[in-house]
């Protein structure tokens, strides 16, 4: 049985969506180099032809097609192996839904057969049944001397207690005799799904007594990031070997089991290759954006300067009247830190003549939000025509615990062509700087320790609209991640009146993030497509 597992190679690998012909050249790229290496087996992830997730291009005809039409070149180059990947084919029934999600099995240059996805999601980020036919038929494939059967993704997730689905493909496929079963998956990243994948394979294995082969996408996809982890484990549940995280690598028996990281570090690699692959896979190598002096902003360089070089990363100063001296000298020191490029505006007279052009219907009025929100727009204006002129993207370096409770101001700070910490909440933001900060002071430690301030009236503090964070962020958790009503947070220990303050915001802004850039998901549930409430309602308020 073991003969089996030393014969197989998995390709972790990052693809794009709808570059077929740069798809298919890596798919080559990969079966040539698991050949040189001996193997008979190579595995690539669910969807590698088109990659995933193609979303909506599968309501093209001309996008199948095309994608069907890789295979036969993928053939080519499949004497003494066999090769298994993923792909959308069409049914031929005529009841149901067009597509399956298909895994092909090439062995010799010839297809001998497919399988089909059996459990398709439908929560969170994922609208596969809006696609796809389930599979209800499960074959067993002899590849090698070896009872394989196939599973995409979802297929191995229903062997815990709460069980979304009625049918476990991999029971099915056991009783009709394999005894290895393949996986090709496409599992976003988030921490704690890092942790799960390894106890769902290893769950699969034990129960079954089957070996498990697991092969994962690495790379993102707009506001989706994979992180790898393919991994090969025996039918006793032992990990033989498991890809390094964020990496393209073809995985074998021989390879060693990579290290686990800390929240933070896997995080930020996390964070970096979003921003890395939203740039290249675009066609842009240019990043744009405001440094205030303070954390979020600091952080959002940090990981923008290890994505695409500290050269390609535009910092702009653009202190007002209420600026401190500090911060300044904090982002210059940031910039000077990374041996980077940064731009100075001061936005002082600009204020003054909007301020002068509203002084008439302003007559009589305090200065409040209007005047705060006005700087932050200018800011943005700012930003924005040098995005044009130069072809920069901008970043956006609000955090998640700002955009939850609306702590952010609409065509302003929140402008941007992709949001780097909108799924990062502000203690954990802390926590990004200091382990960024673990070997040398490159974050300067001054924006770490001061208080957080949006610096748009004297002496503002964050802590003057809003919660200690350290509680803030604990209570949106609760609210966010874990579903949780209000009632359902006092009864955890929380001030009633504080619960209903902050639940209150969070509904109240729902309008503002329908109207902000793609955010990198990092969590369980980000705000986005995963997380989607309505704007008009009045739940908890």
């Amino acid at each position: 049985m073991n003969n089996f597992l030393d014969n197989v190679a998995v390709a972790q690998v990052n693809m794009h969506v709808g570059n077929f012909e740069e798809n298919t050249n890596k798919i080559i790229q990969y079966i040539e180099q698991a050949k040189r290496l001996n193997k008979k087996i190579v595995i690539f992830p669910e969807l590698v032809v088109c990659g995933y997730p193609p979303r909506d291009f599968l309501e093209f005809s001309d996008f199948i097609e095309r994608a069907e039409a890789t295979i036969i070149n993928i053939k080519e180059h499949c004497k003494g192996i066999t090769v298994i990947l993923g792909l959308p084919t069409e049914n031929p029934n005529p009841k149901g839904k067009k597509l399956f999600n298909s895994a092909a099995i090439i062995s010799y240059e010839k297809t001998i057969g497919f399988a089909h996805k059996s459990l398709l999601p439908n929560y969170d980020i994922f609208d596969e049944y809006r696609y796809f036919e389930p599979n209800h038929h499960f074959e067993v494939f002899d590849i090698k001397g070896e009872k394989v059967g196939v599973t995409i993704c979802e297929d191995i997730w229903n062997v815990q207690d709460e069980k979304l689905y009625t049918l476990d493909p991999v029971a099915e496929l056991a009783k009709k005799g394999a005894t290895t079963i393949i996986n090709l998956s496409a599992s976003p990243f988030s921490v704690e799904q890092q942790k799960k994948r390894k106890v769902i394979v290893a769950e699969n294995a034990i129960q079954h007594q089957v070996n498990m082969i697991y092969s994962n996408y690495v790379g993102a996809q707009t506001e989706l990031i994979f992180d790898g982890g393919s991994c090969i484990v025996n039918s006793k549940g032992e990990l033989l070997a498991q890809a390094p995280y964020f990496e393209e690598c073809l995985l074998v028996k021989e390879s060693p089991v990579s290290e686990a990281m800390s929240k933070e570090e896997a995080v930020f690699n996390a964070l970096v290759i979003g921003v890395r692959d939203y740039f290249g896979k675009l066609g842009f190598n240019k990043a744009i954006l405001g440094l205030s002096g303070g954390i979020d902003s600091a952080v959002t360089y940090a990981i923008a300067v290890e994505a695409l070089g500290s050269e390609n990363v535009l910092g702009v100063l653009m202190p007002s009247q209420y600026s401190s001296d500090h911060s300044i000298d904090d982002a210059k020191q940031l910039v000077q830190n990374y041996k980077g490029v940064s731009e100075i505006f001061t936005i002082q007279s600009l204020y003054e003549a909007y301020e002068s052009k509203l002084a008439k219907v302003f007559e009589g009025l305090p200065f409040g939000l209007a005047e705060e929100n006005l700087q932050a727009r200018l800011r943005g204006v700012l930003l924005m025509a040098m995005s044009n002129k130069f072809g920069n993207i901008l970043l956006n370096t609000s955090n998640k615990s700002e955009a939850a409770v609306g702590y952010g101001t609409l065509y302003g700070d929140m402008c941007g062509g992709l949001s780097v910490l909108g799924d990062v909440y502000k203690t954990d933001v802390f926590a990004l700087a200091k382990w960024i900060n673990r070997n040398q002071e490159l974050i300067p430690w001054n924006t770490i320790n001061k208080p957080p301030s949006a610096e748009l009236r004297p002496n503002q503090k964050d802590s003057d609209s809003l919660p200690d964070y350290e509680v803030l962020d604990k209570i949106l958790f609760e609210y966010i991640e874990n579903r949780k009503g209000p009632n359902q947070i006092v009864e955890l220990g929380y001030d009633p009146n504080e619960v209903k303050r902050i639940l209150r915001m969070v509904n109240l802004n729902e309008h503002k993030r329908y109207q902000t850039p793609p955010i990198l998901r990092v969590s369980d549930k980000a705000f986005g497509m995963g997380r989607r409430l309505p704007i008009v309602a009045k739940y908890l308020i």
